[in-house]
């Protein structure tokens, strides 16, 4: 038998078959069937740098945490994560990282705080292993894998004028529930490519209806995996298995930004987490190697 045969078939998205319909390139990624791209990598590129991409990003992992009010929340969770999370505010996300007992990043995040409960979005090929080392780090919470919602992306400058007056109030890094196009969702003002923009988690159901009528306006193209990685790269946003891994500190990937002073050495909260040690030593003293971008002439 052969590994092509042996392996499993390829996962699906709630917008697999609207892909096919508007021409996409299907690539195996993850374990899913995800469109690479419908125009060409450059031209959709651009485009979300001009106007506003869509992005069907539904093969995340997207996770409820319930367990006890907030405070009681935010502290087990930083049992699993250098970041400051018991001080995020209600309505507001922060970007994440798990790490492991040797200060490596088993995955990096996003954490918001929805009143009685986390909501966590993490990368497609991790969610599996991330929900099981949550639950043992963080055995007094319940993490649930969203299953029935798919989750989707619109970046770019227009992207917020696409949405309308209903996402306006909201500021980068806000979480919230509102109504886009007739539909509730989750929606936060976030992405992946360097450009403001939204993600948006809707109701399997309504998931289709929701992407045919945000297509209906001239400024929207579907926009594949191919630009959302070139778009991310010259951002300089970090991509997980590629620019950073279990055998990478957040230190060493150029990522202390991303650790409060509350967590770090002196701070109220000073560690607690997977590889403080390492981390927190190397915060101090320096790191043996680190990350950096290179920008081309021209």
């Amino acid at each position: 038998m052969t590994d092509d045969a042996a392996a499993p078939p390829l996962a699906t998205t709630p917008l697999t078959d609207l892909h096919a319909e508007l021409g996409a390139r299907m690539v195996p990624f993850a374990g899913y069937s995800m469109p690479v791209q419908f125009d060409g990598v450059m031209a959709e590129h651009l485009w979300t740098r001009e106007h506003a991409g869509l992005f069907d990003v539904s093969h995340m992992g997207q996770i409820l945490v319930t367990g006890g009010d907030w405070p009681t929340i935010a502290a087990a969770l930083e049992a699993a994560m250098p970041q400051d999370v018991a001080d995020l505010p209600r309505g507001r996300q922060r970007y994440a990282l798990l790490t492991n007992d040797s200060g490596g990043i088993e995955d990096d995040l996003m954490v918001a705080n929805r009143g009685d409960h986390a909501f966590l979005v993490v990368n497609a090929a991790n969610k599996a292993a991330d929900i099981a080392r949550l639950r043992d780090l963080c055995p007094g919470l319940t993490f649930e894998m969203v299953e029935d919602r798919a989750l989707i992306a619109l970046q770019g400058p227009q992207a917020e004028a696409v949405l309308g007056d209903g996402v306006a109030d909201m500021a980068f890094m806000d979480s919230a529930t509102r109504t886009v196009m007739g539909r509730e969702v989750w929606i936060s003002r976030s992405g992946y490519t360097g450009e403001d923009g939204f993600e948006i988690s809707v109701p399997e159901s309504e998931a289709v209806g929701l992407v045919t009528d945000l297509l209906k306006d001239d400024r929207v193209k579907p926009i594949g995996l191919g630009a959302r990685d070139s778009l991310r790269l010259e951002a300089g946003l970090c991509l997980h298995g590629h620019d950073i891994g279990p055998d990478t500190t957040p230190v060493e990937a150029g990522l202390t930004w991303a650790i409060q002073k509350v967590r770090r050495p002196g701070g109220a909260r000073e560690g607690g987490f997977p590889g403080a040690e390492v981390i927190l030593g190397q915060i101090e003293n320096g790191a043996p190697r680190k990350r950096v971008g290179l920008q081309p002439e021209g």
